[in-house]
């Protein structure tokens, strides 16, 4: 522990040096109720007041009802810190399965050029949109033979969150658009990173997925930025019923429709088109 950290522990009784050091050399910034009553070995009701009054004095900063984070030293008595949202995000998991995903892994893949407001969270047990100091935590989700694409990302030098990889937030994007600002928003993320994209990955995690909306749209995309092969293009349009899906589900039903892939062209071409002269 730096020596500005072991100075500040000097000022906290030895209760409270004793909590914070242990959750420092277990590496848990983010901690919760039961931890507390472990470390100390104080009661429910004792331990609920003793976090209470490290809230109080800007010690540690409660995220939600039973989640709290360590204010660094040097921000000192920090009633409104937060931490990095990816590890919120993890936390508030609460150890069920889950991966950074939409607008969130977008941003962690640099597809997108604004920050974002809202950090995404799929998971086969969402729960309730929760806003933070300013940042929505939104769950969306995701059934359990769907959690793959996924890696580990560093959130700060000493922990990791898992965040969909670039194939999969490619197809996140497709499915469902609205979390990430429209279609024309992931068809720019596509053609931004395309050196990083494997047009064969995209459409074997595509069949994994088996979602006509997201089938259609990944073809069409493929061949507007002249992506794919001749064999993807196959492999996907072997899978198209004759229903037509919009391009963009955000937006009104209306435009041609585009036979080779059944699709309601809802956005012009020149509009996704146009991200290639930029």
């Amino acid at each position: 522990m730096p020596q500005n950290h072991k100075n500040s522990l000097k000022t906290l009784g030895p209760l409270a040096a004793s909590l914070v050091t242990t959750l420092h050399d277990r590496n848990r910034v983010l901690f919760d109720a039961r931890e507390v009553k472990a470390i100390t070995g104080l009661s429910d009701a004792s331990a609920r007041s003793f976090v209470r009054s490290l809230v109080d004095r800007g010690v540690v900063a409660r995220l939600k009802p039973g989640l709290f984070i360590l204010v660094p030293f040097e921000l000192g008595k920090e009633t409104e810190y937060m931490g990095h949202p990816w590890l919120v995000a993890k936390a508030m998991a609460g150890g069920d399965d889950y991966y950074l995903s939409h607008g969130t892994a977008m941003e962690a893949h640099q597809m997108i050029t604004q920050p974002q407001l809202v950090v995404y969270v799929s998971t086969p047990n969402p729960k309730r949109t929760r806003s933070i100091m300013g940042t929505e935590f939104r769950f969306v989700r995701c059934a359990k033979k769907h959690l793959f694409g996924i890696e580990e990302h560093w959130a700060t030098k000493q922990a990791k969150a898992k965040v969909s990889d670039i194939d999969r937030t490619v197809l996140d994007g497709l499915k469902q658009p609205e979390y990430c600002g429209g279609i024309t928003e992931v068809a720019k993320g596509l053609w931004m990173q395309r050196e990083k994209i494997s047009p064969d990955r995209l459409v074997e995690y595509a069949l994994r997925l088996n979602v006509g909306a997201v089938l259609r749209r990944l073809g069409y995309l493929l061949d507007l930025y002249e992506l794919g092969t001749d064999k993807t293009a196959t492999a996907l349009t072997n899978q198209l019923t004759n229903t037509y899906v919009p391009l963009d589900p955000i937006l009104p039903s209306q435009g041609r429709h585009l036979h080779r892939w059944r699709l309601r062209l809802n956005v012009e071409p020149e509009e996704l088109l146009s991200v290639v002269r930029t």
